[in-house]
């Protein structure tokens, strides 16, 4: 095969990719759609215009010449506290193309976090939206190493003012399909963020497997991801998938909410939507006083935590369309358990995407029977490498190709896969195990509860018991009442010993960046 080819198999869901042996993804991703035909084709659309697949990759040249000018070695980091907008693609894709890493951070986060990230990774350069620079110039002071260079998107002394004179051709840094390519931060679920180094082949796995295996997409797809870039879930949704197949993208630097998907789904008339369940419930909620205009949506896509069956039930008989839950992570990219257009089962992550393999593994490390819940290990060609500078996590997490996910699953006698929880979240009521998500998805049916998360607490006796954390929804109080007829529906709708022995009513839960419920957050 020539350079910078990719080979998939002619079955109609692929499951095999293979590389030439010298692979750049950036090529691909990037200047394959000149060579077909696409310059004059909208890439991305925003508040801020339309960028052609042209303005695209002369744009990811030029910032990828500006990176080659500087100080660097081929493989540096390179931090990136960008907002969703057309510099992150131009900094991430140039950066691969130059021969350097790029890193997406979450934007969300604290001069602390960045603090320990900068550190961490080593980084030669930061490259960060203006709105930002607050939190990442106090990390960047406090950081105990100082990266060579670092630069606001535009304004005085920007990276934006070097690209301006700078070449708009590039000549792709050689590389391999296995060679490290760019690294995303875990979101911390259970704790301290993890670098997790991905390799040049995973993006085109999660696009052949994923997005077109099971959502199909093509060339004249228009894709609205509310989840943002600088995470898996929305590096994939929003830039990789659509760049794949010649798609059009719709960004949005504003937080997520329910008013503004759906003026941006009318606006920009989307045909694949990404949200996460606490979205979902949000628009939902917000439909009880509006009709919004969702007719060019074909797909609804939810990830980042498991979809209750009550909250998809809802979903359709507001809209009359579905929503495909799956389950993705950092380590392997993106969604590799997933339900399909064509095949929904409500409260089920769905079935194993085609190119991954999945086992249930009990505590004696022996795989379990259907219908026995135990640790979900997966297997497949997007998962990362390694995590940077903790080969004790390494060692413990990938073995012999597979991955330990860290959730709690069962498979059913039909193949499709039930969320229980993360293996630290799961609890033992009375010798019996328990999943924090079923007592949380049968507290979301009640119309009074808007989210809810569960943990394990131990009573007076020192035995445990699950611990209710509830947001109400609109026009709701939370009170003695209100915890009395949950109780009640609990005890009707769970095997008896499952039901909350406290009810806490609160404002908002700690989670990540992804959506998921930080519960080590509640239990401490």
């Amino acid at each position: 095969m020539a350079n910078n080819q990719i080979s998939v198999d002619d079955s109609q869901i692929p499951v095999n990719v293979s590389f030439s042996k010298s692979f750049n993804v950036a090529v691909p991703m990037i200047d394959r759609h000149l060579d077909e035909g696409r310059g004059t084709k909208i890439a991305i659309q925003g508040d801020f215009g339309d960028v052609s697949y042209t303005v695209l990759a002369e744009n990811v040249n030029r910032y990828g010449n500006v990176l080659s000018a500087l100080d660097l070695t081929i493989g540096d980091r390179v931090l990136m506290m960008v907002k969703d907008c057309p510099e992150f693609f131009y900094i991430f894709w140039g950066a691969i193309k130059a021969g350097f890493v790029p890193v997406p951070l979450n934007t969300l986060l604290r001069a602390g976090d960045y603090q320990f990230m900068i550190e961490d990774s080593g980084c030669s350069v930061i490259i960060y939206s203006p709105e930002y620079e607050t939190e990442v110039m106090t990390a960047v002071a406090a950081a105990s190493r100082t990266p060579k260079h670092f630069f606001p998107t535009d304004g005085d002394g920007s990276i934006g003012e070097l690209v301006v004179d700078a070449a708009t051709i590039l000549e792709a840094k050689p590389a391999t399909a296995d060679d490290d390519c760019f690294w995303l931060y875990s979101s911390g679920s259970t704790g301290r963020p993890k670098g997790t180094v991905h390799a040049h082949k995973d993006i085109p796995v999660t696009c052949v497997h994923y997005a077109v295996g099971v959502l199909g997409i093509t060339e004249d797809d228009i894709c609205f991801s509310a989840a943002k870039l600088f995470f898996a879930y929305g590096l994939g949704n929003a830039m990789t998938f659509p760049l794949w197949v010649g798609a059009t993208t719709v960004l949005s630097a504003l937080p997520p909410s329910p008013a503004m998907t759906f003026e941006i789904i009318k606006k920009n008339k989307a045909t694949i939507y990404y949200g996460v369940p606490t979205l979902y419930a949000a628009q939902l909620q917000a439909m009880e006083n509006s009709t919004p205009d969702l007719s060019s949506v074909r797909a609804c896509v939810s990830a980042g935590e498991a979809l209750p069956a009550d909250i998809l039930r809802r979903w359709k008989e507001k809209t009359g369309g579905s929503i495909l839950d799956g389950i993705g992570s950092t380590e392997i990219l993106h969604i590799f358990i997933s339900n399909a257009p064509d095949d929904v089962k409500p409260g089920a992550s769905g079935r194993i995407v085609p190119g991954y393999e999945a086992k249930i593994i009990g505590e004696d490390d022996k795989i379990l029977l259907q219908g026995e819940s135990g640790a979900l290990w997966v297997k497949g060609g997007s998962i990362a490498k390694y995590y940077w500078n903790n080969p004790k996590k390494t060692a413990e997490t990938l073995r012999d190709g597979w991955i330990n996910t860290g959730d709690t699953y069962y498979q059913d006698e039909a193949g499709y896969f039930f969320y229980c929880g993360r293996n630290d979240d799961m609890m033992k009521v009375g010798g019996i195990w328990c999943s924090p998500f079923e007592i949380e998805a049968k507290l979301i049916e009640h119309p009074a509860v808007l989210e809810a998360a569960v943990v394990a607490c131990a009573d007076d006796d020192e035995l445990i018991k699950p611990k209710a954390f509830i947001i109400v929804a609109e026009g709701a109080d939370g009170n003695e009442a209100l915890a009395a007829e949950l109780l009640e529906h609990c005890k009707a709708g769970l095997a008896r010993y499952k039901y909350p022995r406290w009810f806490n009513f609160v404002d908002e839960l700690p989670k990540t960046a992804t959506g998921k419920i930080q519960r080590f957050r509640l239990r401490t």
